[in-house]
């Protein structure tokens, strides 16, 4: 899963790049709160399993995903699935849970995050990221794209006090995430493409080491890529 864990920036990823750093980049700074049995909620092909069983001190891992799913990969299944309803599991069943660029396909965002709160052991921690500047995706289950605001709402509404969240990247990210975008998922020709990549790179690179997520502060004006968050239970 090297397009997920220390993923290098090439010409064929500019798209991706960034919030697959910047995802993995949060994912380590909120690592050190996972223990005991950890919950994967839409958990695709499981890209990070590996590495969570190797580094986050996690006891076991647990894939779900939606019965309807995208299928990433053939030889990939979850471990449980479900309606996107009620969750396969008894109350208080994990110590933590974990959900990348889940929620903005959950139509019922509450509905999900109740069953976070519910399946969850008291003192739990759920990890998760969500867009804000992305294409449309899994058309048509894409359904969100959440501002801090919005999203704390949600959280506080489904149970959650202990609420942290951070933007995945600011301005100077912003910029390099469209830049990637437009150059690798554009309608053009597959020569402007190519010349457009390699002239592109250098300067998405600068932009993503001018960045400095960790100084974002919610207010007028300001521009993101994404959010993360830990909650606790």
């Amino acid at each position: 899963m090297k397009d997920f864990i220390n993923i290098e920036l090439n010409f064929k990823n500019l798209d991706r790049y960034c919030i697959r750093h910047a995802i993995f980049k949060s994912l380590n700074t909120c690592m050190p709160e996972f223990s005991g049995h950890l919950l994967d909620i839409g958990c695709g092909k499981m890209p990070y399993k590996e590495y969570l069983l190797k580094n986050a001190g996690i006891s076991s891992y647990t894939g779900l995903d939606i019965e309807s799913a995208l299928q990433y990969d053939k030889n990939v299944k979850p471990d449980f699935t479900w309606k996107g309803i009620t969750m396969p599991f008894e109350d208080a069943s994990f110590e933590c849970a974990f959900g990348t660029e889940v929620l903005e396909h959950c139509p019922e965002p509450e509905v999900v995050l109740k069953e976070v709160y519910r399946v969850l052991k008291p003192g739990g921690v759920f990890f998760f990221t969500v867009p804000f500047l992305w294409n449309l995706h899994e058309v048509p289950h894409d359904e969100y794209r959440y501002t801090p605001f919005s999203l704390t709402r949600h959280l506080k509404n489904s149970g959650f006090t202990d609420i942290t969240l951070k933007a995945t990247g600011g301005w100077h990210a912003s910029m390099a995430q469209m830049l990637g975008l437009w150059v690798r998922r554009s309608s053009m020709s597959a020569r402007k493409r190519k010349i457009l990549s390699k002239f592109l790179k250098p300067i998405i690179k600068y932009l993503i080491q001018l960045d400095k997520p960790e100084n974002v502060q919610f207010k007028e004006g300001q521009m993101i890529t994404g959010l993360y968050g830990i909650v606790k239970k």
